[in-house]
């Protein structure tokens, strides 16, 4: 399963509030890559969510997610963990606004890659 599957299984009622879930909603996938999205359990039962570096929103909807076979988790509880990875707390909502607005664009995300 892709980040873009995983948003479109998603109850899209419970994630109004999320500007990145909008966004990453009405992004059209692109290129893909061989980056895969990894979701485990850490030695302190923490959710970990790794390879969800951001160099376009086209790319990392494409991304397969990757999820370990010992970790019993719900799409919801999934797709939390990695909005909140991507978001990465402690931005501010307008220093958010500013970096997600027109990240969609190609030529922004190359110059930021």
């Amino acid at each position: 399963m892709s980040l873009k599957d995983l948003l479109q299984s998603a109850n899209t009622e419970q994630y109004n509030d999320s500007p990145l879930f909008m966004q990453l909603s009405q992004t059209k996938p692109e290129y893909g890559m061989n980056h895969h999205i990894q979701v485990a359990l850490s030695d302190g039962g923490k959710i970990t969510v790794t390879n969800c570096h951001v160099g376009s929103l086209g790319d990392i909807l494409t991304y397969p997610i990757d999820v370990d076979q010992n970790l019993n988790i719900s799409k919801t509880q999934l797709l939390d963990a990695i909005l909140k990875e991507m978001e990465n707390d402690g931005f501010t909502a307008s220093e958010q606004e500013n970096f997600w607005d027109n990240f969609d664009n190609l030529q922004k995300a190359k110059i930021i890659r």
